[in-house]
Protein backbone atom coordinates (compact mmCIF):
# COMPACT_ATOMS: atom_id res chain seq x y z
CA UNK A 1 0.00 0.00 0.00
CA UNK A 2 2.73 2.21 0.97
CA UNK A 3 4.47 1.90 -2.47
CA UNK A 4 1.24 2.35 -4.45
CA UNK A 5 0.62 6.04 -2.23
CA UNK A 6 4.45 6.75 -3.02
CA UNK A 7 3.79 5.80 -6.45
CA UNK A 8 0.81 8.09 -6.77
CA UNK A 9 2.79 10.93 -5.19
CA UNK A 10 5.12 10.94 -8.09
CA UNK A 11 2.47 10.43 -10.41
CA UNK A 12 0.95 13.83 -8.94
CA UNK A 13 4.18 15.67 -8.64
CA UNK A 14 5.25 14.91 -12.26
CA UNK A 15 1.71 16.69 -13.48
CA UNK A 16 1.54 19.60 -11.01
CA UNK A 17 -0.51 21.49 -13.36
CA UNK A 18 -2.79 18.56 -13.96
CA UNK A 19 -3.22 18.16 -10.62
CA UNK A 20 -3.69 21.58 -9.47
CA UNK A 21 -6.46 22.09 -12.14
CA UNK A 22 -8.01 18.87 -10.58
CA UNK A 23 -8.03 20.38 -7.50
CA UNK A 24 -9.54 23.88 -7.92
CA UNK A 25 -12.65 22.25 -10.07
CA UNK A 26 -13.04 20.19 -6.60
CA UNK A 27 -12.47 23.06 -4.84
CA UNK A 28 -14.08 25.67 -6.22
CA UNK A 29 -17.30 23.06 -6.22
CA UNK A 30 -17.55 22.40 -2.88
CA UNK A 31 -16.85 25.97 -1.36
CA UNK A 32 -19.39 27.38 -4.02
CA UNK A 33 -22.05 24.61 -2.71
CA UNK A 34 -21.28 25.66 0.41
CA UNK A 35 -21.59 29.06 0.12
CA UNK A 36 -24.93 29.32 -1.70
CA UNK A 37 -26.54 26.71 0.91
CA UNK A 38 -25.32 29.55 3.41
CA UNK A 39 -26.31 32.27 2.06
CA UNK A 40 -29.50 30.38 1.52
CA UNK A 41 -29.72 29.53 5.11
CA UNK A 42 -29.48 32.94 6.13
CA UNK A 43 -32.03 34.34 4.43
CA UNK A 44 -34.20 32.00 5.65
CA UNK A 45 -33.43 32.34 8.67
CA UNK A 46 -33.68 35.99 8.82
CA UNK A 47 -37.49 35.42 7.48
CA UNK A 48 -37.67 33.17 10.34
CA UNK A 49 -36.36 36.09 12.94
CA UNK A 50 -38.11 39.08 11.97
CA UNK A 51 -41.47 36.65 12.49
CA UNK A 52 -40.59 34.78 15.89
CA UNK A 53 -43.47 36.56 17.53
CA UNK A 54 -45.89 36.02 14.80
CA UNK A 55 -48.83 33.92 15.49
CA UNK A 56 -49.50 32.11 12.55
CA UNK A 57 -52.89 30.34 13.81
CA UNK A 58 -54.13 33.77 14.29
CA UNK A 59 -56.90 36.19 12.76
CA UNK A 60 -57.46 39.48 14.16
CA UNK A 61 -60.31 41.34 12.31
CA UNK A 62 -61.05 45.85 12.64
CA UNK A 63 -63.81 47.80 11.83
CA UNK A 64 -63.24 49.77 8.60
CA UNK A 65 -65.80 51.94 6.85
CA UNK A 66 -68.09 51.17 4.46
CA UNK A 67 -67.81 52.30 0.86
CA UNK A 68 -71.38 50.79 -0.70
CA UNK A 69 -74.91 51.90 0.36
CA UNK A 70 -76.84 49.01 1.95
CA UNK A 71 -80.40 48.55 2.95
CA UNK A 72 -81.11 52.10 2.70
CA UNK A 73 -77.76 53.63 4.49
CA UNK A 74 -75.42 55.97 2.58
CA UNK A 75 -71.99 54.33 2.36
CA UNK A 76 -69.07 56.19 4.39
CA UNK A 77 -70.50 54.96 7.70
CA UNK A 78 -67.89 53.76 10.06
CA UNK A 79 -68.10 50.27 11.52
CA UNK A 80 -67.22 49.82 14.78
CA UNK A 81 -67.24 46.27 16.79
CA UNK A 82 -68.78 45.15 19.80
CA UNK A 83 -69.26 42.51 22.13
CA UNK A 84 -71.96 40.95 19.84
CA UNK A 85 -69.00 40.63 17.07
CA UNK A 86 -67.31 38.50 20.30
CA UNK A 87 -70.43 36.41 21.22
CA UNK A 88 -70.87 35.83 16.96
CA UNK A 89 -67.74 34.28 16.44
CA UNK A 90 -67.63 32.01 19.46
CA UNK A 91 -71.30 30.74 18.76
CA UNK A 92 -71.43 30.61 15.08
CA UNK A 93 -67.42 29.29 13.97
CA UNK A 94 -67.18 26.16 16.84
CA UNK A 95 -64.98 24.25 14.06
CA UNK A 96 -62.82 26.99 12.84
CA UNK A 97 -62.39 29.18 15.98
CA UNK A 98 -61.30 27.55 19.04
CA UNK A 99 -60.80 31.08 20.79
CA UNK A 100 -61.83 34.78 20.41
CA UNK A 101 -60.52 37.86 22.85
CA UNK A 102 -61.45 41.16 22.55
CA UNK A 103 -59.06 43.98 22.50
CA UNK A 104 -59.36 47.54 23.36
CA UNK A 105 -56.89 50.68 22.02
CA UNK A 106 -55.73 53.98 23.74
CA UNK A 107 -53.33 55.83 21.51
CA UNK A 108 -51.35 58.65 21.71
CA UNK A 109 -51.12 58.38 25.14
CA UNK A 110 -47.31 59.79 26.83
CA UNK A 111 -45.53 56.99 29.20
CA UNK A 112 -43.66 58.82 31.65
CA UNK A 113 -41.28 57.63 34.82
CA UNK A 114 -39.55 60.54 36.59
CA UNK A 115 -37.75 62.73 33.71
CA UNK A 116 -37.69 60.08 31.07
CA UNK A 117 -40.87 59.63 28.36
CA UNK A 118 -42.47 58.25 25.33
CA UNK A 119 -44.57 60.01 23.19
CA UNK A 120 -47.58 58.66 21.31
CA UNK A 121 -47.35 55.52 22.85
CA UNK A 122 -50.35 53.21 22.63
CA UNK A 123 -52.01 51.46 25.27
CA UNK A 124 -53.60 47.98 24.50
CA UNK A 125 -56.48 46.45 26.87
CA UNK A 126 -56.19 42.57 26.61
CA UNK A 127 -57.11 39.44 28.21
CA UNK A 128 -54.48 36.91 29.67
CA UNK A 129 -54.92 34.98 26.74
CA UNK A 130 -53.66 37.40 24.28
CA UNK A 131 -50.20 36.76 25.26
CA UNK A 132 -50.56 32.76 23.45
CA UNK A 133 -52.49 34.05 20.59
CA UNK A 134 -50.29 36.43 19.52
CA UNK A 135 -47.01 35.12 20.47
CA UNK A 136 -45.58 37.69 22.96
CA UNK A 137 -42.66 36.35 24.85
CA UNK A 138 -42.42 37.48 27.90
CA UNK A 139 -38.77 38.02 29.27
CA UNK A 140 -39.40 39.13 32.88
CA UNK A 141 -42.04 39.01 35.29
CA UNK A 142 -45.64 37.76 33.84
CA UNK A 143 -48.47 38.82 32.02
CA UNK A 144 -51.82 40.28 32.46
CA UNK A 145 -53.65 37.60 34.19
CA UNK A 146 -57.23 37.17 35.65
CA UNK A 147 -57.01 38.81 39.22
CA UNK A 148 -55.92 41.60 37.30
CA UNK A 149 -59.00 41.76 35.13
CA UNK A 150 -61.42 40.59 38.15
CA UNK A 151 -59.98 43.16 39.90
CA UNK A 152 -59.34 45.86 37.31
CA UNK A 153 -55.64 46.63 38.83
CA UNK A 154 -53.70 49.53 37.14
CA UNK A 155 -50.58 47.35 36.21
CA UNK A 156 -49.07 46.86 32.85
CA UNK A 157 -46.59 45.12 30.67
CA UNK A 158 -44.36 46.56 28.57
CA UNK A 159 -41.58 46.05 25.86
CA UNK A 160 -37.91 45.81 26.59
CA UNK A 161 -36.90 49.14 24.76
CA UNK A 162 -39.45 50.85 26.14
CA UNK A 163 -38.40 49.69 29.58
CA UNK A 164 -35.27 51.03 28.40
CA UNK A 165 -36.78 54.43 27.19
CA UNK A 166 -38.10 55.09 30.56
CA UNK A 167 -35.57 53.44 33.05
CA UNK A 168 -31.98 53.85 31.30
CA UNK A 169 -30.93 50.60 32.39
CA UNK A 170 -31.47 51.60 36.04
CA UNK A 171 -31.97 48.04 37.54
CA UNK A 172 -35.20 46.43 36.90
CA UNK A 173 -38.40 47.73 36.48
CA UNK A 174 -40.50 45.43 38.22
CA UNK A 175 -42.56 46.77 40.49
CA UNK A 176 -42.45 50.15 40.02
CA UNK A 177 -44.75 52.58 38.65
CA UNK A 178 -44.60 54.73 35.41
CA UNK A 179 -47.50 57.03 34.25
CA UNK A 180 -49.60 56.25 31.02
CA UNK A 181 -51.88 59.18 30.10
CA UNK A 182 -51.20 60.47 33.28
CA UNK A 183 -52.21 57.73 35.72
CA UNK A 184 -49.85 55.23 37.46
CA UNK A 185 -50.01 51.99 36.61
CA UNK A 186 -47.25 49.34 38.43
CA UNK A 187 -44.93 47.64 35.98
CA UNK A 188 -45.18 43.57 36.45
CA UNK A 189 -43.87 42.30 33.26
CA UNK A 190 -41.37 43.02 30.21
CA UNK A 191 -42.16 41.56 26.78
CA UNK A 192 -39.54 40.92 23.70
CA UNK A 193 -39.90 44.02 21.60
CA UNK A 194 -40.90 42.55 18.07
CA UNK A 195 -39.09 44.85 15.62
CA UNK A 196 -40.91 44.27 12.94
CA UNK A 197 -44.36 45.75 14.33
CA UNK A 198 -44.92 48.67 17.23
CA UNK A 199 -42.50 48.39 19.94
CA UNK A 200 -44.20 51.06 22.20
CA UNK A 201 -47.36 49.12 23.33
CA UNK A 202 -47.95 49.00 26.43
CA UNK A 203 -50.71 46.23 27.91
CA UNK A 204 -52.91 46.49 30.35
CA UNK A 205 -56.13 44.50 31.81
CA UNK A 206 -59.27 44.75 29.72
CA UNK A 207 -61.38 45.36 32.33
CA UNK A 208 -59.35 48.71 33.43
CA UNK A 209 -58.64 49.94 29.99
CA UNK A 210 -62.86 49.58 29.63
CA UNK A 211 -63.22 51.03 32.93
CA UNK A 212 -61.20 54.12 32.79
CA UNK A 213 -61.72 55.35 29.32
CA UNK A 214 -65.57 54.01 29.28
CA UNK A 215 -65.65 51.96 26.44
CA UNK A 216 -68.70 50.34 26.99
CA UNK A 217 -69.85 47.80 24.31
CA UNK A 218 -67.54 48.87 22.04
CA UNK A 219 -64.18 47.04 20.82
CA UNK A 220 -61.62 47.79 19.14
CA UNK A 221 -59.97 44.45 17.41
CA UNK A 222 -61.03 41.14 17.92
CA UNK A 223 -58.11 38.19 18.04
CA UNK A 224 -58.82 34.77 17.18
CA UNK A 225 -57.14 31.57 16.65
CA UNK A 226 -58.58 29.11 14.05
CA UNK A 227 -58.18 25.79 12.75
CA UNK A 228 -58.98 23.51 9.87
CA UNK A 229 -57.94 25.99 7.28
CA UNK A 230 -55.21 23.83 5.82
CA UNK A 231 -55.61 25.57 2.22
CA UNK A 232 -55.75 28.99 0.54
CA UNK A 233 -59.22 28.03 -0.66
CA UNK A 234 -60.78 27.13 2.66
CA UNK A 235 -58.74 30.32 4.31
CA UNK A 236 -61.12 32.26 1.64
CA UNK A 237 -64.10 30.22 2.08
CA UNK A 238 -63.77 31.59 6.02
CA UNK A 239 -63.59 35.10 5.47
CA UNK A 240 -66.09 35.45 3.35
CA UNK A 241 -68.70 33.60 5.79
CA UNK A 242 -67.40 35.43 8.49
CA UNK A 243 -67.83 39.10 6.28
CA UNK A 244 -71.12 37.90 5.94
CA UNK A 245 -72.37 36.93 9.70
CA UNK A 246 -70.89 40.13 10.77
CA UNK A 247 -72.69 42.16 7.63
CA UNK A 248 -75.78 41.13 9.52
CA UNK A 249 -75.14 42.40 12.86
CA UNK A 250 -73.93 45.91 11.73
CA UNK A 251 -76.06 46.00 8.19
CA UNK A 252 -73.49 46.77 5.43
CA UNK A 253 -73.03 44.70 2.39
CA UNK A 254 -71.07 41.43 2.33
CA UNK A 255 -69.21 42.36 -0.55
CA UNK A 256 -68.06 45.50 0.75
CA UNK A 257 -64.14 44.53 1.27
CA UNK A 258 -63.71 47.75 3.24
CA UNK A 259 -66.07 47.23 5.83
CA UNK A 260 -64.25 45.05 7.62
CA UNK A 261 -60.49 44.57 8.09
CA UNK A 262 -59.72 40.57 8.29
CA UNK A 263 -56.21 40.26 8.98
CA UNK A 264 -55.34 36.59 8.39
CA UNK A 265 -52.07 35.73 10.14
CA UNK A 266 -52.46 32.32 9.12
CA UNK A 267 -52.52 32.48 5.69
CA UNK A 268 -49.75 34.76 5.78
CA UNK A 269 -48.09 32.65 7.68
CA UNK A 270 -48.73 29.88 4.98
CA UNK A 271 -47.55 32.17 1.79
CA UNK A 272 -44.65 32.96 3.90
CA UNK A 273 -43.22 28.96 3.73
CA UNK A 274 -44.48 28.81 0.40
CA UNK A 275 -41.38 31.10 -0.41
CA UNK A 276 -39.07 29.88 1.88
CA UNK A 277 -39.81 26.66 0.72
CA UNK A 278 -39.45 27.42 -2.96
CA UNK A 279 -35.96 29.88 -1.95
CA UNK A 280 -34.34 27.14 -0.45
CA UNK A 281 -34.85 24.57 -2.97
CA UNK A 282 -33.56 27.17 -5.63
CA UNK A 283 -30.43 27.43 -3.46
CA UNK A 284 -30.48 24.10 -3.66
CA UNK A 285 -30.56 23.62 -6.90
CA UNK A 286 -28.34 26.30 -8.04
CA UNK A 287 -25.24 24.78 -5.23
CA UNK A 288 -26.30 21.32 -6.91
CA UNK A 289 -25.75 22.74 -10.26
CA UNK A 290 -21.89 24.15 -9.23
CA UNK A 291 -20.96 20.63 -7.53
CA UNK A 292 -21.94 19.38 -11.20
CA UNK A 293 -19.82 21.52 -12.72
CA UNK A 294 -17.10 20.67 -10.54
CA UNK A 295 -17.82 17.09 -11.06
CA UNK A 296 -17.77 17.35 -14.90
CA UNK A 297 -14.28 19.05 -14.73
CA UNK A 298 -12.95 16.03 -12.89
CA UNK A 299 -14.15 13.96 -15.59
CA UNK A 300 -12.57 15.70 -17.94
CA UNK A 301 -9.57 16.35 -16.38
CA UNK A 302 -9.34 12.61 -15.60
CA UNK A 303 -10.38 11.89 -19.07
CA UNK A 304 -7.21 13.58 -20.46
CA UNK A 305 -5.23 11.82 -17.58
CA UNK A 306 -5.51 8.86 -18.67
CA UNK A 307 -5.33 9.08 -22.32
CA UNK A 308 -2.26 10.94 -22.05
CA UNK A 309 -1.07 8.00 -19.65
CA UNK A 310 -2.68 5.45 -22.71
CA UNK A 311 1.12 4.35 -23.12
CA UNK A 312 2.59 4.15 -19.82
CA UNK A 313 -0.33 1.54 -19.21
CA UNK A 314 0.85 -0.34 -22.41
CA UNK A 315 4.03 -0.96 -20.60
CA UNK A 316 3.28 -2.16 -16.92
CA UNK A 317 0.79 -4.15 -18.91
CA UNK A 318 3.63 -5.70 -21.33
CA UNK A 319 5.94 -6.40 -18.05
CA UNK A 320 2.91 -8.41 -16.19
CA UNK A 321 0.55 -6.03 -14.37
CA UNK A 322 -3.02 -6.50 -14.22
CA UNK A 323 -5.97 -4.31 -15.91
CA UNK A 324 -7.29 -3.96 -12.24
CA UNK A 325 -3.75 -3.12 -10.77
CA UNK A 326 -3.88 -0.27 -13.45
CA UNK A 327 -7.61 0.66 -12.42
CA UNK A 328 -6.97 0.84 -9.06
CA UNK A 329 -3.97 2.81 -9.01
CA UNK A 330 -6.02 4.90 -11.15
CA UNK A 331 -9.59 5.70 -8.99
CA UNK A 332 -7.02 5.63 -5.89
CA UNK A 333 -5.16 8.96 -7.70
CA UNK A 334 -8.88 10.56 -8.08
CA UNK A 335 -9.74 9.64 -4.24
CA UNK A 336 -6.73 10.94 -3.29
CA UNK A 337 -6.84 14.69 -5.57
CA UNK A 338 -11.24 14.45 -4.71
CA UNK A 339 -10.55 14.16 -0.76
CA UNK A 340 -7.55 16.38 -0.33
CA UNK A 341 -8.84 19.27 -2.51
CA UNK A 342 -12.53 18.53 -1.54
CA UNK A 343 -11.76 18.82 2.54
CA UNK A 344 -10.33 22.53 1.37
CA UNK A 345 -13.14 23.21 0.09
CA UNK A 346 -15.28 22.28 2.94
CA UNK A 347 -12.64 24.09 4.94
CA UNK A 348 -13.35 27.39 2.74
CA UNK A 349 -16.87 26.94 2.49
CA UNK A 350 -17.26 27.12 6.43
CA UNK A 351 -14.99 29.49 7.12
CA UNK A 352 -16.56 32.07 4.45
CA UNK A 353 -20.10 31.47 6.09
CA UNK A 354 -19.17 32.08 9.59
CA UNK A 355 -17.24 35.19 8.12
CA UNK A 356 -20.68 36.45 6.68
CA UNK A 357 -22.01 35.39 9.94
CA UNK A 358 -20.01 37.55 11.78
CA UNK A 359 -20.36 40.90 9.47
CA UNK A 360 -23.06 40.82 7.77
CA UNK A 361 -25.28 38.46 9.92
CA UNK A 362 -25.09 41.32 13.09
CA UNK A 363 -25.85 44.01 10.53
CA UNK A 364 -29.88 45.90 11.26
CA UNK A 365 -31.57 47.68 8.33
CA UNK A 366 -33.42 50.38 9.93
CA UNK A 367 -36.26 50.68 7.74
CA UNK A 368 -37.51 53.86 9.84
CA UNK A 369 -40.92 52.23 10.77
CA UNK A 370 -39.31 49.57 12.01
CA UNK A 371 -35.75 47.55 12.14
CA UNK A 372 -34.91 44.25 11.10
CA UNK A 373 -32.02 41.85 10.26
CA UNK A 374 -31.70 40.61 6.27
CA UNK A 375 -28.89 38.06 7.20
CA UNK A 376 -29.16 35.68 10.09
CA UNK A 377 -27.02 32.62 11.11
CA UNK A 378 -25.95 32.17 7.18
CA UNK A 379 -24.27 28.84 8.43
CA UNK A 380 -25.05 25.14 6.63
CA UNK A 381 -24.85 21.63 8.89
CA UNK A 382 -21.71 19.81 9.17
CA UNK A 383 -23.63 16.78 7.73
CA UNK A 384 -24.23 18.84 4.72
CA UNK A 385 -20.47 19.78 4.10
CA UNK A 386 -19.17 16.09 4.90
CA UNK A 387 -22.10 14.63 2.44
CA UNK A 388 -21.06 17.40 -0.21
CA UNK A 389 -17.28 15.95 -0.01
CA UNK A 390 -17.89 12.09 -0.20
CA UNK A 391 -20.02 12.76 -3.01
CA UNK A 392 -17.24 14.72 -5.13
CA UNK A 393 -15.15 11.83 -3.47
CA UNK A 394 -17.53 8.77 -5.36
CA UNK A 395 -17.79 11.35 -7.98
CA UNK A 396 -14.39 11.48 -8.67
CA UNK A 397 -13.56 7.73 -8.12
CA UNK A 398 -15.79 7.31 -10.88
CA UNK A 399 -14.34 9.60 -13.22
CA UNK A 400 -11.02 7.48 -12.80
CA UNK A 401 -12.50 4.19 -13.26
CA UNK A 402 -14.67 4.41 -16.32
CA UNK A 403 -11.50 6.14 -18.52
CA UNK A 404 -8.97 4.14 -17.02
CA UNK A 405 -11.11 0.79 -17.34
CA UNK A 406 -11.71 1.63 -21.35
CA UNK A 407 -7.91 2.38 -21.75
CA UNK A 408 -7.07 -1.48 -20.39
CA UNK A 409 -8.98 -3.08 -22.87
CA UNK A 410 -6.65 -1.71 -25.71
CA UNK A 411 -4.58 -4.40 -26.63
CA UNK A 412 -0.74 -3.81 -25.73
CA UNK A 413 0.56 -3.60 -28.74
CA UNK A 414 -1.67 -0.27 -29.73
CA UNK A 415 -0.93 1.08 -26.57
CA UNK A 416 2.63 1.11 -27.16
CA UNK A 417 2.41 2.98 -30.31
CA UNK A 418 -0.08 5.67 -28.85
Amino acid sequence: MLEILHEIKGTLSRNMMRTIATGFAVVSGLFLLIVLQGAGNGVIHSFQYNMGSFAFDAVRVFGGRTTKPWDGIKEGRLIRLDDRDLEMSRRHFPNQITNAVPTIERGGVVASYGAHYINDASMKGVYPEYALMQAVKITEGRFVNSMDMLEKRKVCVLGNNSCKDLFKESGSAIGRQIKLGGILYTVVGIYKTDEMFNSSNFYVPYTTLCTIYNKGRFIDELTMNIQNTPTDSAMDQFEKEYTRATSHIHTFDPEDSRALWIWNQAEESMQMQKAMNILNKAFWILGLLTLLSGVVSVSNIMLISVKERTREFGIRRAIGARPWNIISMVVLESVVITAIFGYIGMLLGIFFCEWMDATVGNQVMDLGVFQTKYFVDPTVDLHVCFQATIVIVIAGALAGFFPARKAVKVKTIDALRA
